[in-house]
């Protein structure tokens, strides 16, 4: 593979250079600013994003780039170390909404008017946008770390309260022993083959014999090395799947988001809970159908794993959320069972299965901080995030009332919501490729769920609260956010299709690996 740098090569990281530039913006802008205008930063920063969006369609329509071919030799770039193709398109088009949003909404909280705040929140975009884009170990890593160190202090980001501290000291420590772990995967990994990039690395192990071929040799020496390199590679697998499946919340590497999430900023609890989980699942999908661990298909060990790891994270993630009476805990929760949801289309190792897995987080991303937004206009005024909060609001706010249902109903799968049809379409593409059982526990899991979404939609509208007379006040920044979040629920609910065709689209990138 050539190593000289081409025209396309520097066009493939324009969104990840345009936020580098838009992180030195900021900082000189919030020079120039008097100290009661700091919020102005967090505008630029939901207007960068947005300029960043318009820059990343328009070099897609109008330059194609990313293309749509799915050839390796044309999309893999920077000596191999990122895959521009339309993958890595569709994460970055979601975490971009997802720093647009969080920004709207970050502008209302006092103590998030600071440059430090966004600046970060950049960097965390930068990073994993970076690690959707990989396709090599030494990429993916430092685009995870990128990623991490950000967040870590993003979650301790108020500094002189001890939940949020002590939200900041369990992310960091437990997120760097899953760091410690998913290393040593990826140093056995390339102790074994000797590559970095996912598809050399998937080339080599699938050029290795079946333990039957070795047999009818009769050299039983070689089947014991055989036996010992796919111990090897189990191993590996599982340290990649706790240090990814950390990054998206899946049991039993949950037990850090609760309490993150409660103790965080809204905000950043927002962003968190859909741009990091996306990034671990854009990871999860492409070292997986690289063949890093061998050919994909429910043979292998870690496969029954994976779908093991699924069932649970559903069952465990909902019955939680039953017994939370604080909000942000219950979706830390629901965040949890939605991963398992979103893993359903990853264990397909199908085209549709992951276009539908692509779609989910898409619609996710509305869906979610459309809640923590309404959550942080709330808890602004009631200085606390619980159930109890909620009671009466549509006669406080009718309009933030139906936002907040618009929202749980998405969460719940009920039409005409993104949500229902991201549930469709996950269970859809399992039926077809024979799981008809877990589409099935998807479903009776998505009834459990319905249980605590409809309990906060009976609180706002048949409860009474002693704090009616107060008004929440909702600044044009979170207006504009509501809207765009309440906007992209609903299309992708009503209006589906042109979004899931391209979500599929992009996901036989996956799967077509001519040339590679």
């Amino acid at each position: 593979m050539s190593f000289e740098p081409t025209t396309e090569w520097f066009l493939a990281l324009v969104p990840e250079i345009s936020l580098a530039i838009l992180l030195i913006a900021i900082q000189v802008y919030s020079r120039v600013l008097p100290s009661s205008r700091q919020r102005q930063v967090g505008i630029m920063t939901a207007w960068g994003a947005f300029v960043i969006l318009l820059l990343t369609f328009g070099l897609w329509l109008f330059a194609n780039v990313p293309g749509e071919s799915a050839d390796l030799s044309s999309t893999l770039m920077w000596g191999g170390m990122i895959r521009n193709d339309m993958v890595t398109l569709v994460f970055r088009v979601i975490f971009l909404f997802a720093l647009m949003i969080t920004a709207l909404f970050s502008v209302d909280t006092p103590r998030l008017q600071a440059v430090e705040f966004y600046a970060l929140l950049i960097l965390a975009t930068i990073g994993f946008s970076l690690m959707a884009a990989s396709s090599d170990l030494i990429m993916v890593y430092v685009a995870l770390e990128t990623a991490s160190v950000s967040s870590y202090i993003l979650a301790g980001f108020f500094k002189n309260e001890d939940r949020s501290t002590e939200a900041g000291m369990k992310y960091f420590i437990y997120g760097a022993f899953a760091t410690a772990v998913l290393l040593y995967g990826l140093s056995m990994i390339y102790g074994l083959t000797g590559q970095t990039g996912y598809y050399a690395i998937g080339s080599a192990v699938q050029q290795l014999p079946t333990p039957a071929e070795v047999l009818q040799t009769g050299d039983m020496q070689a089947f014991a090395i055989l036996q010992d390199i796919n111990g090897v590679l189990l191993i590996a697998a599982v340290a990649v799947v706790v240090g990814f499946g950390f990054k998206i919340a899946a049991v039993p590497y949950h037990f850090w988001s609760p309490d993150v999430y409660e103790g965080s900023p809204t905000a950043f609890t927002a962003f968190v809970s859909t741009a990091s989980k996306a990034a671990g699942f854009a990871v999860f999908i492409r070292i997986f159908t690289a063949g890093v661990f061998g050919p994909p298909g429910e043979n292998n060990t870690w496969w029954v794993m994976l779908v093991a790891m699924t069932i649970i994270t559903m069952t465990i993630g909902n019955l939680a959320a039953i017994y939370q009476r604080n909000l942000k805990r219950m979706l830390a929760y629901s965040s949890i069972a939605q991963a398992g949801y979103a893993m359903i289309g990853l264990v397909t190792l199908t085209q549709s299965g992951s276009g539908a897995t692509m779609f989910y987080l898409l619609m996710y991303v509305f869906t979610n901080i459309a809640a923590f937004g309404i959550i942080i206009l709330v808890s602004n005024v009631s200085k606390s995030d619980q159930l109890e909060d909620f009671y009466g609001l549509n006669r406080r706010s009718p309009w933030l009332a139906m936002t907040m249902m618009i929202a749980l109903l998405s969460l719940s799968g009920i039409p005409p919501t993104a949500g229902f049809l991201g549930k469709f379409f996950l269970f859809q593409a399992t039926v077809q490729a024979g799981y008809w059982w877990l589409a099935a526990w998807g479903l009776l899991n998505a009834f459990v769920a319905l249980y605590y979404y409809l309990t906060i939609i009976k609180y706002m509208y048949l409860y009474d609260s002693d704090q009616e007379k107060i008004t929440i006040p909702v600044s044009l920044a979170a207006k504009i956010g509501l809207g765009v979040s309440t906007l992209g629920i609903l299309i992708l609910g009503i209006f589906a299709s042109p979004a899931y065709e391209w979500t599929l689209q992009a996901a036989g990138a996956f799967y077509t690996l001519a040339g590679g």
